[in-house]
């Protein structure tokens, strides 16, 4: 199919004076003088290899191929100006879509607020949200198949592993120790680590979350043992779950308490440490 090359002066000029139909009151409207005004619709003119209006002392006509292509040209000239006001909204951020990947355990917390906050300040902007684990974030965000990640202790140094990443802080979080109601040590408002030694651990598997994983053993280490690890379970709910079971106790975020399980106690933990939720998102982009 042929490329038409029509310059947008003579298109505009067209329909203007197709809905005034008179030379002069056109050209005041497109602010030129008559003229100018009738060399680009002779070129137009010349372009379809039709006339597009006849002129008569006084009175100026569509032709037949001129009412043919007023409604493509008026399609063209809208299309147009729709797609550079799109343009503008999706290079200022006003519009487009942005891909986002979260902690499970940050939807009964901060995401929630952020998101109706986002969609508040920016109504035109789809969001896709999915839900992951810190390290396939991080993949994904390397990967460009997310945009911004809300996730748990992201890596210190990302540069060497590839495309340079970004993250900053936004909360930190207490521990809590996650235990069966019946546990004994449930009665306590506060657990020190220690107590916690001898008992069987459910935790999230270290691929999901390197970090979290090291900072939650290493805790564990500081009071002086190595955590039994007897089944891993890649979501906190999966987690809490198990522990209602009476299948071992868990160490989690306190955001978790938001999960809402008849048969299990979170309870403040000592020493007392925090983890770390950031936002992340490539350098360069």
């Amino acid at each position: 199919m042929e490329r038409p090359e029509l310059p947008l002066a003579q298109l505009h000029a067209f329909v203007v004076l197709a809905e005034e139909l008179h030379f002069s009151h056109a050209a005041a409207r497109l602010g030129i003088a008559q003229p100018p005004l009738s060399q680009q619709i002779r070129r137009l003119e010349d372009k379809v290899g039709h006339a597009l209006f006849s002129r008569e002392p006084g009175r100026v006509a569509l032709t037949a191929a001129g009412r043919e292509l007023l409604p493509a040209a008026r399609r063209a000239l809208t299309d147009l100006a729709d797609g550079l006001a799109a343009a503008r909204a999706v290079g200022s951020g006003r519009a487009g879509r942005l891909r986002v990947g979260f902690a499970a355990s940050l939807a009964l917390t901060v995401l929630p607020g952020l998101l109706r906050a986002f969609r508040e300040r920016f109504p035109d902007v789809r969001l896709d949200i999915h839900e992951m684990t810190t390290a396939p974030q991080i993949a994904a965000l390397r990967d460009k198949a997310i945009d911004v990640g809300l996730l748990r202790e992201p890596p210190a140094d990302d540069a060497a592993d590839g495309a340079e990443l970004a993250f900053r802080t936004v909360l930190t979080e207490p521990f809590v120790a996650v235990l069966p109601s019946a546990h004994p040590l449930a009665a306590l408002r506060t657990v020190r680590l220690s107590r916690l030694a001898d008992e069987p651990f459910v935790l999230l598997p270290r691929a999901a979350g390197p970090r979290l994983h090291d900072q939650i053993t290493g805790l564990c280490a500081a009071a002086g043992f190595t955590p039994r690890i007897v089944q891993r379970a890649v979501e906190w709910q999966t987690v809490c779950a198990l522990v209602e079971t009476g299948l071992g106790v868990s160490l989690a975020p306190a955001s978790i308490r938001r999960i809402r399980l008849k048969g299990v106690a979170f309870r403040t933990v000592e020493p007392n440490a925090r983890t770390r939720v950031a936002v992340g998102w490539r350098e360069d982009d």
